[in-house]
């Protein structure tokens, strides 16, 4: 039997035995005469941006720990320094160039999840809409139809939960449901995001430097 020689290239094309191959969606091996030319350029061209795409990934991925341990290592001096730590008690903290034109900030959201407590806060909350006319509040209507309904991954809106208890209410039933919201709420973790701005003059309003390709 004659031994197979396989060579993959970088251009997702495999030569066996010296014929060119591309290998489809099933993983067959189909030969490079039979895929039509428009799959051929279609395929050349998304392997050429995705090329960019990952250096762009890594670089980015690289940046951001860079940044992350530069605004540590600052962090660590000023603390041993004066005796302080920068930031405020979430973790939140601003640095600024001494020109004030630049700045980069740190900003710590929370992850919340919601205990069992939610499910009490809704039946209170169905009891309250259940006797108030239906011509009244209809806006807290469908800010509850939303705050409670799942998504795909049967997380419900946490945006619209947070929008419900901005309502002040004078009813008994709906002030224990954002009691028990509040007692429902967990902190399960965190998550730091970094911003970067920057303006031309000190009167100007800062201009954010994203790093987002749908905002770039």
């Amino acid at each position: 039997m004659d031994a197979v020689i396989l060579e993959e290239r970088n251009d997702g094309v495999i030569a066996i035995n010296g014929r060119d191959f591309m290998v489809d969606a099933k993983g067959s091996y189909v030969p490079l005469s039979m895929v039509k030319p428009q799959h051929q350029l279609e395929d050349e061209t998304v392997r050429k941006i995705m090329g960019f795409a990952v250096s762009l990934n890594e670089q980015i991925a690289r940046f951001r720990g860079h940044t992350m341990t530069d605004l540590g290592d600052f962090d660590a001096l000023i603390a041993q320094e004066y005796k302080a730590k920068v930031g405020g008690a979430k973790g939140n903290r601003t640095y600024q160039t001494f020109d004030g034109l630049m700045k980069v900030q740190v900003q710590v959201q929370e992850l919340i999840d919601f205990g069992s407590e939610l499910h009490i806060a809704k039946s209170l909350i169905d009891e309250c809409l259940n006797e108030w006319s239906s011509d009244s509040r209809p806006e807290i209507q469908s800010i509850v139809t939303r705050a409670f309904n799942t998504d795909s991954e049967g997380k419900i809106n946490r945006s619209e939960i947070f929008m419900l208890m901005r309502h002040e209410i004078d009813d008994p039933r709906w002030k224990r449901a954002m009691d028990a919201i509040r007692d429902a709420m967990r902190v399960t973790g965190s998550k730091q995001y970094v911003r970067f701005y920057r303006r031309e003059r000190i009167t100007d309003e800062f201009k954010a430097v994203t790093i987002d390709l749908a905002k770039a």
